[in-house]
């Protein structure tokens, strides 16, 4: 099939990667987002996705239009006349009349089991939530949001201490595959969506960087939960001296003499308080210095017996 590839981070590569190099399917173009704004003043610069990087390296046409909607970019849909536009993470809502013009649709890698966590952080919410389980579905894309029906799953188990980051890497690379059996299935005509459950369905909206603040009056399982969700990004962080200090993910302990924010630090760790046992300070970063270990931004900075890590 001659395919429009839509995507835009480093988590769409390894489904680009894997349909660039089919034997069958052709991918003609590429729709990314536009490129982004870096640095100040007039140093400022314009950065290609990685999509768009990729892409550009393989010979590939590069699409860049600020909304899909754009006649200037319907108008090159339509020129290319592909049977299918193959989607993983593009960053930009779809609707018609772009919809309506590949001859299969558009064809979404979402990372969850749809219809738990439908939306912008699927990843995130499942970690945050505690799910045990999380996985990758192949979708035709509708008017909806992440409702269309579904071609094809894959699970994933979510490990103790799985980042958002290292759980889409997993889900990016596992996902590949199964959106190249998805394309496959549809031109050979072997394959057929199935509707949704109506069952089971659940909102995954994106994360900002309030969600990632950290209060130390609550349980250790939930800020644990909070902090790997919230890794990269948006970042967790929480406050010390009035000031913000971004944390890396923790480790529980068994101790529970300390109050809610409470700092121990030695020589080989750092612990903080919580509502139910301590636990364990990985990497913090404190403003305009890059990530350290706690046990060394600990000996810089001396807590006090009154200091305290943010709470509500």
């Amino acid at each position: 099939m001659r395919l429009l590839f839509a995507g835009t981070p480093e988590v769409a590569l390894p489904s680009l990667r894997a349909l660039l190099d089919h034997p069958v399917h052709e991918v003609v173009a590429v729709l990314t987002r536009p490129d982004a704004r870096s640095g100040r003043g007039r140093t400022r610069t314009r950065t290609p996705s990685p999509v768009a990087e990729l892409a550009l390296a393989a010979g590939v046409e590069v699409l860049r239009p600020a909304k899909p909607s754009e006649p200037e970019f319907l108008a090159r849909l339509a020129e290319l006349e592909v049977d299918c536009a193959p989607v993983v993470a593009y960053g930009a809502l779809l609707r018609e009349p772009a919809l309506g013009m590949p001859r299969h649709g558009w064809v979404n890698l979402h990372f969850s089991l749809l219809p738990a966590w439908r939306g912008a952080a699927p990843v995130q919410h499942a970690l945050l939530h505690g799910d045990d389980v999380t996985g990758a579905s192949t979708f035709r894309i509708g008017p909806g949001l992440d409702d269309g029906p579904v071609y094809g799953v894959l699970t994933e188990r979510v490990r103790p201490d799985d980042t958002s980051g290292a759980l889409l890497a997993r889900l990016a690379e596992a996902g590949a595959p199964l959106l190249v059996a998805t394309l496959d299935g549809i031109a050979d005509g072997s394959l057929r969506p199935q509707p949704q459950p109506a069952e089971g369905v659940s909102a995954a909206p994106k994360l900002t960087a309030a969600d990632g603040g950290i209060a130390f009056d609550q349980p250790a399982l939930g800020i644990d939960r909070r902090i790997r969700a919230c890794t990269p990004d948006p970042g967790a962080w929480t406050t010390f001296r009035g000031e913000r200090l971004k944390l890396g993910p923790v480790t529980a302990t068994g101790r529970d003499d300390l109050g809610p924010g409470e700092l121990a630090s030695g020589r080989t760790e750092v612990l903080v308080g919580t509502a139910t046992t301590a636990v364990r300070l990985g990497t913090v970063q404190p403003p305009g210095k890059r990530a350290m270990p706690a046990v060394d931004w600990a000996r810089g900075v001396r807590p006090a017996a009154a200091d305290r890590l943010g709470t509500a």
